[in-house]
């Protein structure tokens, strides 16, 4: 299980970190390929470990049942999760600062 979360959480970890600031939306899911085939390997090779007994001997693991399962399905969306709420918070402070920035003098009117 521990194993398994590991894989999990660096999951959410690979889509969080495509960007700095930019929200996942407005990249979009399916735009990199590779870290689409990459994701994919690394679930078949950890479901093999996890799931094939030779392996099973080799690695010291056991199979997991659905329970663990679908705890483990929540992974890369709480650490997904998370970095989309810090980009938010960031975007939110870029907007502030450039109000800051600009100020309210710069609304009051001129006298040419």
């Amino acid at each position: 299980m521990t194993f398994a979360g590991i894989v999990s959480c660096q999951i959410g970890t690979a889509v969080a970190a495509r960007t700095e600031r930019a929200s996942l939306r407005s990249v979009g899911l399916f735009t990199n390929p590779m870290l689409l085939w990459g994701i994919a390997f690394e679930v078949l090779f950890c479901g093999a470990i996890v799931f094939i007994p030779l392996l099973q001997d080799v690695f010291g693991t056991a199979a997991l049942g659905p329970v663990e399962l679908a705890l483990l399905a929540t992974f890369p969306v709480v650490v997904w999760g998370a970095d989309e709420w810090r980009r938010a918070h960031l975007r939110r402070c870029d907007g502030k600062a450039v109000a800051t920035i600009r100020g309210p003098a710069d609304e009051l009117p001129r006298n040419a």
